[in-house]
């Protein structure tokens, strides 16, 4: 089942990007011209502490080894 709201958010969005031909930067430049002309506020928030989760560290001491048999190189 498509949802109506999200074709129409794609019609736009093909549409928007054909107007400039697939470049990125034009495209972007366009949304921050229309952003700006909108007279919204802009909100932009700092990034939030500690938003990852921690992964432990590995000590230092731990070596990697492997249980193959080494081999020398053929001279």
């Amino acid at each position: 089942m498509k949802d109506p709201i999200v074709e129409e958010v794609r019609k736009h969005r093909m549409e928007h990007t054909q107007k400039f031909g697939g470049d990125l930067a034009a495209i972007c430049a366009d949304l921050r011209t229309i952003q700006t002309v909108s007279g919204h506020e802009v909100v932009r928030l700092s990034p939030k502490r500690g938003g990852r989760a921690e992964v432990p560290k590995r000590s230092a001491k731990r070596k990697l080894t492997s249980n193959l048999p080494s081999v020398e190189p053929a001279t």
